[in-house]
């Protein structure tokens, strides 16, 4: 995985890999918290306590899974670092299709779809020091090669060989195309700190596009049809009323009506 840094112009430059890591999101912090700079790429063979978000965990076993967290270092209003997973999410999307040539779909905010099954999970996390951004960990976690999940998953998760249906997916390839990937996405989402470059594609491949869904957010649950993001990352949710409701990531949910879609 070394190439990484040999083909991008600042992602992975330094790189950590572990065979067996807690999280590594959790080492990204670390060495972040220690002066890690810009474009610092941890990956891992296993993880004992990946997380997902709203404190979910992640399940995999040594090798299934492509499992990388980079640390950023932008001036970024802490209000927008939310928006970097979106970013993230149209880069492992188009590094699947050029990997594999599958055609991988966004569930809003942080997930990607394979046949309406979940197949990468993303976890963006920021510390601030006085008041401003002090980093940005953006974690992924791409299903490689499971032949099966636990019955808890079975229903909604999938992995890149069970879809293609062969084996010898390669993480290293993959991961140096999602690195490459979100170089280009990221530049473009810093020339305007917001996604007004890149909306328009990420709400075509937005599954969550024109459907009803349930929002699940903490000061109440409620429904409506999604209409794409803004310009902010929001999704937009009319509901019966016709009144529009502008949804931040954060700790809020998105499922369909009657699932996860």
């Amino acid at each position: 995985m070394n190439s990484i840094g040999e083909k991008s112009k600042w992602m992975g430059k330094k790189l950590y890999h572990y065979e067996l890591i807690d999280s590594t999101n959790s080492e990204a912090k670390h060495l972040a918290r220690q002066g890690a700079p810009h474009g610092t790429l941890v990956l891992a063979d296993n993880q004992s306590a990946g997380r997902g978000r709203r404190g979910r965990s992640w399940e995999s076993k040594a090798g299934d899974s492509l499992l990388m967290s980079v640390i950023l270092r932008p001036e970024l209003e802490p209000a927008k670092a939310s928006m970097v997973t979106l970013v993230q999410a149209l880069a492992v999307r188009q590094a699947i299709w050029k990997e594999t040539g599958l055609e991988a779909a966004i569930k809003w905010p942080n997930d990607l779809l394979l046949k309406e099954k979940k197949v990468c999970g993303i976890l963006t996390e920021m510390e601030m020091k006085e008041g401003k951004t002090d980093f940005i960990i953006v974690g992924t976690g791409v299903n490689l090669k499971q032949k099966e999940f636990s019955s808890q998953l079975r229903i909604q998760a999938t992995s890149l060989s069970l879809e293609l249906g062969k084996e010898g997916i390669k993480a290293d390839s993959l991961a140096e195309k999602i690195a490459l990937e979100f170089e280009a996405y990221y530049e473009r989402f810093l020339e305007t700190q917001d996604l007004s470059l890149l909306r328009e594609e990420y709400n075509h491949f937005l599954i969550n596009n024109n459907r009803q869904v349930r929002i699940l957010d903490p000061g109440g649950e409620y429904e409506g049809k999604a209409l794409g993001i803004n310009e902010k990352g929001e999704l937009i949710v009319e509901t019966a009323t016709g009144k529009l409701c502008y949804v931040y990531a954060g700790e809020v949910s998105v499922r369909g009506i009657e699932g996860y879609i």
